[in-house]
């Protein structure tokens, strides 16, 4: 699965409205921004409760919390999508 999360400078506005597709855990819903180390953190806690998107996107969004959580120095356990949902 290709990553499509990229980071956000942070001099750009960061309003979620304004917030490019790359920047979301779920680009195609643009849910669950990933802008900084809280949001990642979020969006790891709430991956579960996430409704409406398909197996395909979870492991795309897993992907790119996967990609955030490196860049902003998050230690994540989990090893595949399946271990976010319970």
């Amino acid at each position: 699965m290709q990553i499509t999360w990229k980071p956000v400078d942070h001099g750009t506005d960061s309003s979620r409205a304004k917030l490019p597709d790359s920047a979301f855990a779920f680009p195609q819903e643009r849910k669950e921004p990933l802008t900084d180390a809280g949001h990642v953190r979020s969006a790891i806690a709430r991956f579960g409760s996430v409704d409406g998107v398909s197996s395909s996107e979870r492991a795309q969004a897993f992907e790119n919390i996967k990609a955030a959580a490196e860049h902003y120095g998050i230690a994540l356990k989990a090893s595949s999508w399946h271990d976010l949902v319970g």
